[in-house]
């Protein structure tokens, strides 16, 4: 009897021994380091909008793609004001892109976009000395970002000439749409309102008008240095109030361009004047372009 009684206890003393040490490996104890085991993979892990990576919040430029500004692409600016008797040396210069510039693959240069350059040299009127301005335009800025370049001077116009190219030469009729009315473009090239088809002096159809500006096949000029499409760029460019062979001065009467850029020194752009200062009021416009190789532009 007490034989039996043994067996049972130490039955009962096994089983209670067992189900704890299956509960120790189940439910470790209170402040026990557990061991990691292999990772479970639960497929991408998508970062929630509060928990971006800082590069992206401190740099949103940093995820977009780098595209090419092609050599021969025309670069529609209008100035801040300019004088040879106000600027010096070295001094900062700025101006401003006034139409979406189209590029290849779908990109473009933004209205608003920034073109900064530097006064290269001045020499003021004396008795005997015409008075220069030298210019470099050779920056563009756009998401924030700086993209160095090379550019010359294809053509440059007054604020006067710039205004007057933005005006319709008649006023609307009872039944008229304002953007419908024809205006004339700096060099001659007539838009036949907004939207509607350019054509040069011949009456041929060069391109069309779009937001801001037009799009056309750039021709050379003949008797002057401006040329067509250079470097296999043939692409529509962006002109603004500017005909599809505009080339010099425009509005300037003592003034010529007596250095484009296209030759050594590169990229500088030497006005001079035969009558007082070099002057050039706020609102001017010029054509640049972008000379050499090509060039990075964030989208």
């Amino acid at each position: 009897m007490n034989s039996q009684r043994n067996i049972r206890c130490s039955s009962l003393r096994l089983w209670v021994l067992c189900a704890t040490v299956i509960a120790s490996c189940i439910v470790p104890e209170a402040g026990a380091q557990t061991s990691p085991g292999p990772p479970i993979s639960a497929g991408p892990q998508l970062p929630s909008p509060s928990r971006q990576p800082s590069t992206i919040q401190n740099n949103p430029q940093s995820t977009r793609p780098e595209i090419t500004i092609p050599a021969g692409t025309i670069l529609p600016v209008r100035l801040a004001a300019l004088s040879s008797s106000k600027r010096k040396t070295g001094e900062l210069i700025k101006a401003t892109i006034m139409q979406d510039v189209p590029l290849a693959n779908g990109a473009t240069i933004r209205t608003g976009a920034r073109v900064l350059g530097h006064v290269a040299d001045v020499n003021p009127a004396t008795p005997g000395n015409k008075a220069t301005l030298a210019l470099v335009f050779d920056t563009v800025v756009q998401h924030g970002q700086s993209i160095p370049f090379v550019t010359n001077l294809r053509a440059l116009a007054s604020a006067l000439e710039v205004e007057s190219a933005q005006t319709p030469k008649t006023g609307p009729g009872e039944s008229d749409v304002y953007d419908w009315l024809s205006t004339t473009q700096v060099g001659g090239d007539v838009v036949y309102g907004k939207w509607g088809q350019v054509t040069n002096g011949a009456g041929v159809v060069v391109g069309r008008s779009v937001n801001n500006g037009v799009l056309v096949q750039v021709s050379a000029k003949i008797g002057t240095a401006c040329r067509g499409a250079i470097e296999g760029n043939d692409r529509p460019q962006a002109l603004w109030v500017f005909s599809s062979d505009a080339c010099g001065a425009y509005g300037f009467p003592h003034l010529t361009i007596s250095h484009a850029g296209r030759t050594e020194p590169m990229g500088e752009i030497v006005l001079t004047s035969d009558e007082g200062p070099v002057k050039i009021r706020s609102g001017s416009g010029m054509l640049l372009r972008v000379e050499g190789r090509s060039h990075h532009l964030p989208r």
